[in-house]
């Protein structure tokens, strides 16, 4: 089996975050699958990463890749034709972005140096590069076509045997071993719906393609699904959701709207969460951006809420359009918070700081209840994000 390493572009990396605090950009979530999963079919290959040090023991880099990737870059079949016909010391561009390298010597591999040291090929097709955190939603429902065929083709779905569901344009739903769908209606007219192992559609939801809800997730009774939209593995949501990507191991249990939204790992959303994706006065979105230290426009007209890994919202909370929400932070209050929440902050309006042990013995019990263990790895990754967000947090009468 081939070997390959993903590379963070540093030119997009920091655009990307609060999403990449905690994970190298390949391990992103659009589509079905994340970006690394991806590549690791298309090529049958077996991904490291080339990331930040302080992520690179959670996520470990390999000895002997052939080819360096760009993280960012999600494969279709002309990007992987032209990697695969890299020859030795060749770089493959599109315009100025390094998409892919296959060095002389993969040990001294340096992004920055690629161009200098390697024959440059360009690439005339057309790319998928998420490099900004809208991307994600923005991009979604084009990956969830891709993924859709990708895991699919020359594959039989188990079906839907439950007599009370109603299925338009079954061919186009595809249903794996194990998944309980009760009841429900799935409408794949505009574009596929894929239902994992072990997944659950329960009573009354409501479910319009594309969509993916991925392993040993849940659509709870009544739910409306409205497409374009990805529920990562063992998950849970209900009420409403429009275009937007769970990556895992979060629940959206309870009515409330998230719309062109994306929500990381280990989150949840108190009951009646609301979510604007949509100015009163219809103009361009601006989101916070963490390279500029402010807010940049989107030129999105649609855009709900970045939200980071292991964060939380109280009942009835209620963020505005283009919130960003960083990692481990604790959103409850009344009124609308700001549209900048810095990592591990508690409160709405009037906020302190959520301090470590209280945080982890927090995550310890919600990964515990997953079956997953907040080990080492977990708590130097979010030890450092702590320090690395310390300045944005400036209540903190030590700043």
């Amino acid at each position: 089996m081939e070997q390959v390493t993903l590379f963070d572009d540093p030119a997009y990396r920091g655009s990307l975050l609060p999403f990449t605090f905690t994970r190298p950009v390949a391990e992103i979530r659009v589509g079905i699958l994340k970006i690394r999963e991806k590549w690791e079919k298309y090529l049958d290959a077996t991904a490291g990463f080339m990331t930040l040090d302080y992520l690179q023991e959670k996520f470990p880099p390999l000895a002997n890749s052939r080819w360096f990737i760009n993280g960012g870059l999600c494969p279709d079949h002309g990007v992987v034709t032209a990697i695969k016909t890299l020859e030795k010391g060749q770089c493959l561009y599109k315009d100025s972005v390094l998409l892919a390298a296959f060095p002389e010597d993969p040990s001294s591999f340096s992004i920055d140096t690629a161009k200098e040291k390697g024959a440059v090929k360009s690439y005339e097709g057309e790319i998928t590069l998420v490099h900004r955190n809208w991307h994600i939603f923005q991009f979604n429902a084009l990956e969830l076509r891709k993924d859709f065929v990708l895991l699919t083709t020359n594959r039989t779905s188990v079906g839907i045997n439950d007599p009370h569901t109603i299925a338009y344009h079954p061919e186009m739903i595809f249903v794996e071993e194990g998944a309980n769908i009760k009841a429900a209606v799935l409408n794949a007219e505009d574009g596929p719906i894929y239902i994992g192992k072990n997944a659950e559609v329960q009573e009354g939801a409501l479910i319009r393609g594309p969509f993916a809800l991925c392993e040993g997730s849940t659509v709870n009774m009544g739910a409306k699904m409205r497409g374009d939209s990805t529920i990562g593995p063992f998950s849970k949501v209900g009420g409403e959701v429009s275009n937007s990507v769970i990556f895992g191991y979060s629940n959206k249990g309870h009515d409330g709207f998230i719309g062109n939204t994306v929500i990381g790992e280990w989150c949840n959303f108190g009951a009646d969460t609301n979510i604007s994706n949509l100015k009163n006065n219809y103009a361009p979105v601006k989101v916070w951006d963490y390279t500029k230290g402010n807010f940049v426009n989107t030129g999105l007209q649609f855009c709900g809420l970045m939200m980071g890994d292991h964060s939380k919202t109280g009942i009835n909370t209620m963020f505005n359009t283009g919130t960003v929400v960083g990692v481990g932070a604790n959103v409850f209050g009344a009124g609308f918070p700001r549209t900048f929440i810095p990592s591990f902050s508690w409160g709405g309006e009037d906020r302190s700081t959520f301090q470590m042990d209280k945080f982890e013995e927090t995550a310890r019990k919600v990964m515990e209840r997953r079956g997953v263990a907040f080990d080492q790895k977990e708590k130097s990754v979010l030890d450092k994000v702590f320090d690395l967000t310390k300045a944005y947090r400036i209540w903190d009468k030590e700043v």
